[in-house]
């Protein structure tokens, strides 16, 4: 390695604490960078098959119980440089948490950014799935994406190079990159409506979520033509329990963790079971937003991208 870390390596870090949902198990490491420049460096020394699992406000994230056996690397609060180029464009890195985004965006005197004040993440997070809500998506304002490979090589990429869908986005070719920042372009618009759109917005999602308990944002991607929480409601699992992890009262499509006492089995349990029940009263195999990655008996998943 050329030069020294600078940033902050830990073994056997606890995910409840770094989890929305208060709940998870332990990362074998967890690297906390100093800049975008100290993550090349730590990259430039992982063995390449090193299991690697991007955390921003670990929003979207659920680690079971038994752990990750890789490397978490913590992007909140380091990697967190935004700026407005000289072409017009916004530059965010992947730690910048995604309301913070809209609300600089609107501040510039552009539009279109306000569903980022909705998304409860980084932007890290919503460049990995696709995150939307309220009409708008994050690629549809995407010019570029800067990623670095496991030789801690910087690439700029286009929005052509992705398969880029619902809650979803990959490289379509081949390669183990991981996002570090990107480029957005939105449409110039000096009014008032964007800041009372966004302010709107807010309220919105303060009168219809459960925003006051640890919650990991919307569990399942809404059904073509229809929504989660319909579903859920309408098979009557609102409010349902299992170890103190429950669907929520005020959003069917939240679990809430509302004594901050249950474990990750416990809500993955009470997925499974959203998902059977509401696959046997209406037939809809419902698809989770939520990543759950660790340990599942002598296997353990891999992680790409948390919120």
């Amino acid at each position: 390695m050329t030069e020294a870390l600078r940033g902050v390596l830990r073994e056997n870090e606890s995910m409840a604490g770094h989890a929305s949902w208060r709940a998870g198990g332990p990362v074998a490491r967890a690297y906390f960078p100093a800049d975008l420049a100290d993550l090349v460096v730590f990259l430039q020394g992982l063995r390449p098959d090193e299991p690697l699992l991007m955390v921003g406000l670990g929003s979207n994230l659920l680690v079971r119980d038994g752990g990750f056996d890789g490397t978490a690397i913590f992007t909140l609060g380091v990697l967190d440089t935004l700026r407005r180029e000289a072409d017009g464009s916004f530059y965010a890195e992947v730690g910048v948490p995604s309301p913070k985004l809209a609300r600089f965006v609107g501040k510039q005197g552009c539009a279109e950014a306000e569903f980022l004040a909705g998304i409860p993440g980084t932007v890290g997070g919503a460049l990995a799935m696709n995150a939307g809500c309220h009409g708008g998506e994050t690629w549809r304002y995407v010019e570029r994406a800067l990623m670095l490979n496991r030789d801690g090589e910087q690439i700029v990429r286009t929005p052509d190079d992705f398969a880029i869908g619902y809650r979803h986005v990959g490289l379509k070719q081949s390669t183990d990159e991981i996002f570090a920042a990107a480029w957005f372009r939105f449409p110039e618009d000096a009014t008032e409506a964007a800041q009372q759109r966004m302010r709107e917005l807010l309220d919105r999602r303060t009168a219809t979520q459960p925003l006051q308990l640890p919650n990991a944002g919307s569990v399942f991607r809404n059904p073509p033509g229809d929504h989660a929480a319909r579903l859920i409601e309408a098979a009557g699992l609102k409010g349902s329990q299992i170890d103190g992890a429950q669907v929520s009262e005020k959003h069917a499509n939240f679990i809430v963790n509302p004594e901050g006492k249950a474990s990750a089995s416990a809500i993955e349990l009470l997925i499974g079971q959203i998902q059977a029940v509401v696959e046997q009263k209406f037939g809809i195999s419902l698809v989770r937003e939520v990543r759950i990655v660790g340990v599942t008996g002598n296997k353990s998943e891999r992680g790409r991208e948390g919120n």
